[in-house]
């Protein structure tokens, strides 16, 4: 069990050693997350679900992405003259929310996997929401940020004081609403979430000025998550498998394809030209999922062209020795235009893996979007603005529409890329995914060089410095490497600037000689517990 708070692996440990199953110890665990790292995922967002059956090996993805209500507008993010909106109002708007997925998707789950029963799964939660909990040093450091969802009448009664001041790392927080919500939710299954007071609240928060939106009871009643083939691709003796479109896993997969044609394995954190193949294949992979990634219910994504390794080999003879001015997306099979992208992408998520005693695994990021969601409230959890993923602009320069465009009941493209590998027999081998926004695919990419190329244990992987190349800007931990390296990246054409956002969140765990090598971002406040150790 691996999960970004203390509390919230525990709530799942505790279930495991009832005898739940992987698909019952993820509910117990984001019932928890919502709770005590509300900046980052909840009830009222959405997610990726990643899961392999042990005694069949079959992976099976479970798309919980929200998705745009029936009456959505392609331009419901352009103002009055054509503009897109102030990113910064649209965040924070009724029309950002998306018909939360995550719980669906974990109760589809359980329903296909769980072994306990559904109304025993919440019972940690609902105790922490009732008794209080310690508000940790990262939240108090959200709760200190310039965000303005903290500005919302919602967020600020929630984390006010008595005497108005904004609480603060080490003061109790309470959440008797969220208690009681979960106490219905135990009750009487998941249609709590999408029918009755709930649901009517979501209707009227998400509706409600500034900006409002046009959810109905409608559009949370017709919500179905996804159960969808993986796209998977070899990588160093491994099988790969990620979600499909709208999720990055397809493009994480070809930067690992383009980072196997390298010699970076022959080098390690100390060589400035390991740290170079690395930004250059992030960029060629970048470009193409910026390109071409949208909701491939709606979109033609073309992931087999991108897969396709006389493709990859063609992209990786890209990388030159010095950086590239410029790095365009390539035309793989299938593609029809090569598009700019108009996305922008905010961080506010987390990831967590869950295995059981029979070896089931789950591989999940969930999130509610940016930090704190939209900063609106209902029966204790926060909305998400998952919707912000879209294009705001619908149009590209040329008229086409984009990939990424929003539509009424189309999801919008993630960098979320939950990973399970598999071994030349088809065994589990291992599991990583990340927090992270945008630089996610970048996040789990490095962690993954360390640990396999380089042969880091997985703890020393995660402590690696993070380097994201997207685009002609490249941000990195710039602090954490060695003047050599620095100087070796800028002869190279590599300049890095120190990274923004919200830090990584990876958590990951392999399979090594029969032993289990997991661990935890060290940027945050994860936990490893192995048989409740």
């Amino acid at each position: 069990m691996i999960a970004a708070n203390p509390l919230a692996a525990q709530a799942g440990m505790d279930v495991l050693e009832r005898g739940g199953s992987a698909a019952d110890a993820a509910l117990a665990v984001q019932t928890m997350l919502s709770l005590v790292e509300p900046q980052s995922s909840g009830v009222g967002g959405g997610a990726f679900l990643n899961y392999y059956d042990a005694a069949t090996g079959k992976i099976t993805i479970y798309d919980g992405r929200e998705t745009a209500p029936a009456q959505a507008s392609r331009t419901m993010f352009l103002d009055e003259s054509g503009q897109p909106i102030d990113f910064r109002s649209a965040v924070v708007s009724g029309r950002a929310t998306g018909v939360p997925g995550a719980m669906a998707a974990l109760a589809m789950l359980h329903s296909e996997h769980g072994s306990l029963p559904w109304d025993g799964l919440f019972d940690a939660a609902i105790k922490t929401a009732d008794e209080g909990f310690t508000i940790s040093p990262r939240l108090g450091r959200f709760l200190q940020g310039p965000f303005p969802q903290l500005q919302q009448p919602d967020a600020k009664a929630y984390f006010s004081r008595p005497d108005g001041t904004r609480m603060q790392a080490g003061d109790l927080l309470r959440n008797p609403a969220y208690a009681e919500f979960l106490r219905r939710l135990s009750r009487n299954g998941i249609d709590t979430l999408y029918s009755g007071t709930t649901g009517a609240q979501i209707v009227q928060k998400t509706r409600a000025a500034p900006l409002g939106g046009t959810m109905t009871m409608a559009d949370l009643a017709a919500y179905k998550p996804a159960r969808r083939e993986p796209v998977c691709g070899p990588w160093h003796g491994y099988k790969v498998c990620a979600p499909p479109p709208p999720s990055s896993g397809a493009a994480m997969i070809e930067l690992l394809g383009l980072l196997d044609r390298t010699d970076i394995g022959e080098r390690g954190p100390g060589d400035p030209q390991a740290w170079y193949l690395f930004a250059e294949a992030s960029r060629l992979a970048y470009a193409d999922r910026d390109a071409y990634f949208g909701d491939g219910d709606f979109v033609d994504v073309p992931v087999e062209g991108l897969l396709d390794p006389a493709y990859i080999d063609a992209r990786a003879k890209l990388i030159g020795p010095k950086a590239a001015e410029t790095v365009e997306p390539g035309v793989p099979a299938g593609a029809k235009v090569v598009v700019a992208d108009l996305t922008r992408e905010p961080a506010g998520t987390s990831h967590f893996i869950v295995r059981d005693a029979k070896g089931n695994v789950l591989s999940i990021t969930t999130t509610v979007e940016s930090i704190f969601g939209s900063g609106r409230m209902v029966d204790g959890f926060f909305l998400n603005n998952q919707l912000t993923d879209f294009s705001f602009n619908p149009l590209q320069p040329n008229g086409d529409e984009a990939p990424n465009a929003v539509a009424p009941g189309k999801r919008p493209r993630s960098s979320m890329v939950p990973l399970i590998l598999l071994d030349a027999n088809g065994k589990f081998a291992g599991a990583i995914g990340s927090a992270g926004g945008n630089s996610i695919p970048a996040y789990v990419g490095k962690t993954l060089v360390a640990a396999v190329y380089w042969g880091m244990s997985m703890q020393e992987a995660l402590a690696q410095p993070n380097l994201v190349a997207r685009g002609n800007r490249i941000g990195a931990e710039t602090d954490l490497f060695a003047p050599a390296v620095l100087a070796g990246l800028a002869e190279r054409g590599i300049v890095l600037t120190p990274g923004q956002g919200e830090d990584s969140g990876v958590h990951g765990v392999l399979i090594r000689d029969g032993k289990i090598d997991g661990g935890y971002d060290p940027r945050r406040e994860g936990v490893v517990l192995i048989g409740g150790r």
